[in-house]
């Protein structure tokens, strides 16, 4: 998959169109917003669903996984979605290839499992996460604060519209930096997207399929 090098905040980040970044000083692999079991809660309501998702969600995180070689994989939040079903034994099996990773879960609202059920996953779960200056939540920020750590978040599936010829618009997820916090794409694929319409100021990776981009903002 494509990536891009981005040096912010004096440290490097791998952004990669997998919809995840690569923190190169912490060999840690950032991503947020799965919603592993998600379509399983769909489809037990009746609603149709493709199968398969978690296992595609999945096996993009094994490629990253392969491809960075992390120490530890931070997920900002989101990581499954509500209560246990089957794609939660799905994950039980998955995570069984890399015992030598640690899987650092920054608790999201859908974040309800029982406290014992991430532990036998071997999943440390926080409220927030803090490591060298850089602040991990869930839910955006509320206010900027130039002087605080800077904050990564998920939980919006932020997208950006993008202009082409013949009055086409695409509408593409994307990596959002802001002075002083920044939004991760979500990571499933059964998600929708939060358009945002970025400032002169702020930074704007767009993903498209395996593709990834600056956005130049007028």
């Amino acid at each position: 998959m494509e990536e891009v090098v981005f040096n912010f905040q004096q440290q490097t980040w791998h952004l990669s169109a997998g919809k995840a970044l690569y923190w190169l000083e912490e060999k840690a692999l950032i991503l947020s917003d799965l919603h592993l079991g998600k379509s399983a809660h769909f489809r037990k309501a009746g609603i149709a669903v493709p199968a398969g998702l978690i296992q595609e969600d999945l096996y993009r995180l094994q490629q990253l996984i392969t491809h960075y070689h992390p120490e530890k994989i931070i997920v900002v939040g989101d990581l499954f979605h509500s209560s246990e079903n089957n794609d939660v034994q799905y994950f039980r099996l998955w995570r069984q290839q890399f015992p030598h990773i640690r899987f650092e879960l920054v608790k999201g609202n859908h974040d309800i499992l029982a406290a014992d059920l991430y532990a036998s996953l071997h999943i440390t779960v926080h409220d927030t996460l803090t490591l060298q200056n850089i602040h991990f939540i869930h839910e955006p920020c509320e206010s900027e604060d130039e002087h605080g750590p800077y904050t990564f978040s998920g939980h919006l599936h932020p997208g950006v519209t993008i202009a082409g010829g013949g009055r086409q618009r695409l509408r593409l997820p994307c990596f959002y930096f802001g002075k002083s916090c920044g939004i991760l794409p979500a990571f499933g694929r059964f998600t929708g997207l939060a358009m945002l319409a970025p400032e002169t100021d702020e930074v704007v990776f767009a993903i498209a399929n395996n593709s990834i981009f600056k956005i130049t903002v007028a």
